[in-house]
This record gives structure tokens, C-alpha cells and sequence, in this order.
């Protein structure tokens, strides 16, 4: 799982991977020390192929705040299946992740605390309790709190911290407090700080 300073990690990458590094300072000495020099490392040359694929997997991996093993999971189950569709395949598999959609509705505003917030019982799946973060959701699937949690400090203001501009694949109703998994989440028009082209590539190796 995600260790060290998460600016650290984020800066190396050369991308604002966790919430805390989306700003426009953070932005801007990623550029200054990644992407200034085209890529290049502040000692030694341009990096290999193998070094590019390797960053984007780890931009991609750490993004949605999951280990190597279950990331790895995803990507080589896709490329098992000879899917036509990897890329979209793969988006998908990582988006209808059950904290990845309880963070997307904007219920919590980091995934790792949406992690914490299924683990701890306080999300239900079509009326029934979960605890599984990777629970993958389906189309007409509702989510919602849990009864209990829904005066739990978290929660206290639901409405107000919901996302105003929720993923088009999910709807919030503000009046039942659950949301309905619409349609599967589409990659047209993302703007993804990672290419998942290039880390099919890192796994065919």
C-alpha cells in the first residue's frame, strides 16, 4: 500500500496523484522538476521504456490507492480475457470499485477515507451492509449510508459536501440519500494523469 510522504512519492511521479497534492503550487514544482527536462531524471539520462511504464503504473496504482497485488490483478485478468477494449476494460474495473464510487459522489473527500468508510460498515450496497473497498457495483445498483452512520460526523452534512458535479454514470437523490449506479463509467473525455496503454505494455512483459 501507499507509503512515505505522499508529496514525495507524487513528485517523483511527476503528477498529483493524492487529493492533498492537487493544487496549483504542487502543480507547478512538479513541472519545474519533472517535466522541465522532458522527462529526463535530475542525475542521468532520458529514462528506458521499461522506467516510463513503470511510472505509469505507479501513477495509476497509487491514484486509486490500491497495492500492487490487486492493481496487477486487475490489468493481467484484462489482458488474460483479450478484450478488444483493455484500456476501457480496465477504467472500468477500477472505477465501479464500491470506495472508488463513495469517493466519486464526493460522500468523503479522499479515497482512502472512502476505504476506511466501507470498511468500518458504513455503506450499503442495494440495502445490505458491506465492508469489501474492491466490492465491484453494477448498473442499477444503489448506494447509500448506513441508517446508523448517517448522524456520524462524516455524514452529519451529506447534502451539502455531495459533489455538485457527480460522474455522469451515477445520480445522487438528495431526497432518499442514495445514489444509482446509472451506466458503466466511460474513459472518452477523462483527463487521467496516467496512460493506461503504457501500463498494459509494463504487464505484457
Amino acid at each position: 500500500m501507499i507509503t512515505g510522504p505522499k508529496y514525495k512519492i507524487a513528485r517523483r511521479l511527476g503528477a498529483p496523484i493524492f487529493e492533498k497534492t492537487q493544487t496549483a503550487k504542487f502543480k507547478a514544482r512538479v513541472e519545474r522538476d519533472f517535466n522541465a527536462k522532458n522527462g529526463k531524471k535530475k542525475k542521468g539520462g532520458p529514462r528506458s521504456d521499461y522506467g516510463k511504464q513503470l511510472i505509469e503504473k505507479q501513477k495509476a496504482r497509487f491514484t486509486y490507492g490500491i497495492s500492487e497485488k490487486q492493481f496487477s490483478n486487475y490489468v493481467n485478468k484484462v489482458i488474460e480475457s483479450k478484450s478488444t477494449t483493455p484500456i476501457v476494460k480496465i477504467f472500468e474495473a477500477l472505477e465501479t470499485r464500491l470506495d472508488n464510487v463513495v469517493y466519486r459522489l464526493g460522500l468523503v473527500p479522499t479515497r482512502r477515507f472512502a476505504r476506511q468508510a466501507v470498511s468500518h460498515g458504513h455503506i450499503l450496497v442495494n440495502g445490505r451492509r458491506l465492508t469489501i473497498p474492491s466490492f465491484v457495483v453494477k448498473i442499477g445498483d444503489t448506494v447509500s449510508i448506513r441508517e446508523g452512520s448517517k448522524n456520524n460526523g462524516i455524514f452529519s452534512k451529506i447534502d451539502e459536501v455531495v459533489k455538485k458535479e457527480t460522474p455522469s454514470w451515477l445520480a445522487w437523490n438528495s431526497d432518499k440519500q442514495t445514489a444509482s449506479v446509472l451506466k458503466l463509467p466511460s474513459i472518452e473525455g477523462q483527463d487521467l494523469l496516467f496512460d493506461l496503454g503504457t501500463v498494459i505494455e509494463f504487464y505484457k512483459k
